[in-house]
């Protein structure tokens, strides 16, 4: 009788007490959580649906008779006689489009399925058979109705299975699919209903291929995390088989169906077999230290065998099946990549016909005005080039209107000709797009760490002469030592590759140094500029500092120099803070965690959400963004140097340890240790508003993780033991980042202290501090005279051949120093669908299947308790924002900074902060 009451004696229960029991299913958690649970509103409600099944009566029957009997059979051969049905509920996402091929072989899937070739599912115990020490496993179960529901429309299609099992089953821990059908399928969630503990959970999320592609069953566990000392014995064969199967061995040529995680250098960005100018070096090894990306394992190219051969758009590069974007983030960014196509298609066939420097302000205003087609003025004729059949081109015509016309930038929505302002210039670098790189000056004059024996004296040219006039009455030491001098200085990364840059055609720069002066109203002025070339000889002049104007000639070489800055800031934000320090740098962390840490990991649990699609696009950029004549190279100062320099900046300054804000803000000097203070730091610009918003955030996700580790590691012994986060962390560095792997900055993982800091650096750098560096893009960049990504000429002075046009036409002379219509027009489209974001943008304090993305009650609910904060630090910043005494952020004509806002609206907003850097 005590096995009937064990069956039976649980009332019917909902998801939140679903949540509770499996809770206490899992081991005994005594740490309680650092947040507290409040209400929020974006917490999904508690529905009474998802009912447990209710035992048959034949099971009670068939119970009483035993207990009747007087059968003395041991316990589990009692629950072993017995026999009961448990249901899978599955649900399938459907894709919202299908080509010719795809709906026909569905359909022959359909007619497969009436005849036998299934979906067969089959569960698995967490215990071990006592006889056969194997898992217990069901009755293979087949999906019902697949070929009735074939024809659904619905987005989700939810299927059933029906499993026997014996009342010694225990509970399920793991459920393997067949897919015996032609095609892949979607499959996102599993709940098993009719088990005394309540449903029992599977987030999948994984396509399922077919049989014929992958022979082997795919695996998938409950949502119970667990640590790999804590496995039971029934799933520990199945954890380390699936890691197995995700590692791969190494070898072959990676099939797009493919789930394999594995490591290789950048050896892909260049195509030496079309032209030797689109050779590329290697970036990976002791010669070009570089962190590395995702092996696909292409064939080697004819010309060299160090390099990967490439696959061209339109055709796909390989990244893991699941990683690649689903439909709504495929679709944004194919519309996208479409606009950039065509916007960068019709200038370059017009380039006979329309001058291709810009002849005054103008005529970029136009763009957004009246579009890119009316302004060259055959919006009609152009598409008659095309060889398309009538309809096509009529269907692109009404299309393209759209396409074809910018939307305004922000930096012009409350004052256009804000960015001629020095303040503009000055306030964006701590509120624009790249407020990262802006650092206090220890010393003045400044000091190079560059070789003087390859690139010349040390010291500076600014003196204070230069400045003194601007401080506002304080001397330069009063500044200094008041923290009141700050400095932009692309001095040392620049100045090694200037000598090829200048050689190229239609480029020039500087390497340049900025000094600001921050005022007693807490804004900062630019009081210097520092024009650097490389030294020619002891007579050459490399370098000249100009300061704010005083006249008309002086006026228009100062827009120039703030212009040469821009551009180099440019190219320092995209190829090193933006690309190498978020996008390159995350992904051996995201290899690693994939091919060490079991699904089950509580560790991969809380990381999952801050890996999504980075792999796709960081892979979509070695296609078209960072490759030899791509848009970087195309766009960017560096041209075909661009990566060199994103590697050289790895070699010489990237630190995973300075890379959490508080470390970053303190190496910069722009903020001081200071326990009293609400972060342990106190910023030296108080109104800084990147860093105030920013230490908002990291501090949330900071008590977040902490809560979540300490829920899992009791004691340090337990992290320095577990096998799998020690794996993780070894071969993110050793593996994935093995030409720095010496270093002796590489934090230990041995506490939860040291465990906490690791992974607050990583969701830190994956959400918000991509999110302060990409999403800006378009809005501050897209006015190109704003933020030009290249420059085209240098600043002439008296001696030069230039001078005399200069003076004469300094307008003409600024635009033709400026990118032409045909790079301002790709950049623009480009740097829109970087800004972009998709429909199904998930948020920070946001993820999928909320409330059973862990079996964990406890930290479901802690987790409810961080998006209440991240609820409640948007408000503060919309607070921010409204006061007028942070003038860096409020006044007339000033931008409020909203980049580190948590929510937004698809498209380009400027603001969002995404999980994870998934564009």
């Amino acid at each position: 009788m005590a096995l009937a009451k064990e069956l039976m004696g649980y009332p019917l229960i909902t998801e939140r007490s679903s949540l509770v029991s499996s809770a206490s299913h899992f081991k005994k958690r005594t740490q309680s959580t650092q947040f507290s649970i409040n209400p929020f509103d974006r917490r999904p409600r508690k529905t009474k649906s998802g009912v447990v099944a209710a035992i048959s009566e034949d099971l009670v029957k068939t119970l009483r008779f035993s207990t009747t009997t007087g059968d003395r059979k041991s316990e589990e051969e009692e629950k072993a006689a017995v026999k009961f049905k448990v249901r899978a509920v599955v649900t399938v996402r459907n894709k919202n489009k299908e080509d010719l091929k795809e709906t026909l072989v569905k359909h022959l899937d359909a007619f497969a399925d009436k005849i036998g070739r299934n979906i067969v599912l089959e569960l698995i115990s967490t215990q071990l058979d006592p006889k056969t020490k194997l898992p217990k496993k069901s009755n293979a179960a087949v999906l019902k109705d697949w070929s009735k529901k074939s024809k659904t429309k619905a987005e989700r299609v939810h299927y059933t299975a029906e499993f026997t099992v014996d009342a010694a089953f225990g509970s399920p821990g793991a459920i393997t699919v067949m897919n015996k059908h032609q095609k892949e399928f979607f499959l996102e969630s599993i709940t098993i209903e009719g088990f005394a503990l309540g449903p029992v959970h599977f987030p999948c999320n994984s396509w399922v291929q077919s049989q014929k592609d992958h022979p082997d069953k795919r695996i998938f566990f409950t949502n119970q995390p667990y640590l790999p000392n804590e496995t039971p014995s029934g799933l520990r064969v199945l954890r380390e088989k699936e890691l197995k199967n995700l590692r791969g061995d190494g070898s072959g040529v990676r099939k797009l169906s493919d789930r394999i995680y594995d490591f290789d250098v950048y050896n892909d960005l260049g195509n030496p077999d079309k032209s030797s100018e689109l050779s590329r070096p290697k970036l990976g090894g002791k010669e070009v230290p570089y962190p590395r990306r995702c092996r696909t394992g292409r064939q080697s190219t004819v010309s060299d065998k160090d390099a990967e051969s490439r696959v061209e758009k339109p055709l796909p590069m390989y990244v893991p099946r699941d990683e690649q974007f689903e439909e709504s983030k495929q679709d944004t960014f194919a519309a996208g990549r479409l606009k950039a196509v065509l916007h960068h298609l019709i200038p370059s066939l017009k380039a006979s016909i329309v001058a291709e420097d810009f002849a005054d302000f103008g005529e970029i205003d136009r763009l957004y005005k009246e579009g890119l087609l009316l302004k060259l003025g055959f919006q009609d004729d152009i598409f008659e080039k095309f060889p398309l059949p009538k309809v096509v081109v009529d269907t692109l015509q009404e299309s393209t209107k759209g396409l074809l016309k910018y939307d305004t930038p922000k930096i012009l929505s409350k004052d256009k000709n804000a960015w001629l302002r020095d303040d503009e210039f000055a306030r964006q670098a701590i509120a624009g797009i790249n407020p990262v790189n802006i650092e206090r000056v220890k010393t003045f004059p400044p000091v190079s760490n560059l070789d003087p024996k390859i690139y010349g004296p040390q010291h500076s040219a600014l003196t204070d002469d230069h400045i003194i006039g601007h401080l506002d009455g304080f001397s330069v030491q009063q500044a200094l030592e008041e923290n009141r001098l700050y400095m932009l200085d692309y001095h040392d990364i620049f100045l090694p590759f200037l000598d090829r840059i200048n050689a190229l055609d239609g480029r020039k720069a500087y390497a340049t140094r900025t000094i600001f002066f921050l005022t007693r109203l807490g804004t900062l002025k630019p009081v210097a500029i520092e024009l650097s070339l490389p030294p020619h000889g002891p007579k050459h002049r490399s370098k000249r500092v100009l300061t704010p104007p005083v006249d008309a000639t002086s006026n228009w070489m100062w827009q120039l120099a703030k212009a040469h800055v821009s551009s180099n800031d440019a190219g320092v934000h995209q190829l090193v803070n933006h690309w190498l320090r978020t996008h390159a740098c995350l992904e051996p962390f995201i290899l690693a965690a994939h091919r060490q840490l079991s699904a089950m990991h509580p560790i991969f649990k809380l990381l999952d959400p801050h890996m999504r699609y980075t792999l796709e696009i960081n892979a979509l950029a070695r296609q078209s963004l960072i490759s030899a004549d791509g848009v970087i190279e195309g766009g960017f100062t560096a041209g075909a140097y661009g990566m060199e320099m994103s590697a050289a900046a790895y070699k010489s300054s990237w630190r995973f340890d300075m890379e959490g804000l508080p470390a970053d803000l303190i190496r910069r000097g722009m903020a001081i240790p200071d326990a009293t203070q609400p972060h342990g730091l106190k910023l030296l610009i108080e109104d800084y508003p990147y860093a105030n918003d920013g230490l908002l955030l990291w501090s949330a996700i900071q008590t977040w993780v902490r809560t979540y580790v300490e829920r899992y590691y009791p004691n340090p012994n337990l992290i320095k033991t577990d096998s799998e986060l020690q794996s993780w962390y070894s071969e993110s560095i050793n593996v994935g980042h093995a030409d720095l792997r010496d270093a002796d900055w590489w934090p230990e993982l041995s506490t939860v202290d040291d465990l906490v800091s690791i992974l607050t650096t990583l969701i830190w750098l994956a959400s918000a501090q991509h999110a302060a560096l990409n999403f800006g893009q378009y809005p501050y960049g897209g006015y190109v005279p704003n933020r030009p990504p290249l420059m085209r000429r240098l600043i002439p002075d008296e001696s030069d051949p230039e001078y005399a046009s200069f003076i004469s036409h300094p307008e003409k002379y600024y635009f033709s120093s400026m990118p032409s219509l045909a790079q301002t027009s790709k950049f623009m489209a480009v740097v829109d669908t970087l800004s972009t974001h998709s429909p199904d943008e998930e948020y920070i304090g946001e993820r999928q299947q909320p409330s059973i993305w862990t079996g964990d009650a406890e930290i479901v609910e802690a987790f409810y308790g961080f998006a209440a904060e991240i609820g409640r630090i948007e408000k503060e910043i919309e607070k921010r924002n409204a006061d007028p005494d942070r003038r860096n952020r409020c006044g007339a004509g000033v931008l409020p900074y909203e980049l580190l806002v948590p929510s937004s609206e698809p498209g380009v907003t400027c603001r969002g902060v995404p999980n994870s850097v998934s564009i």
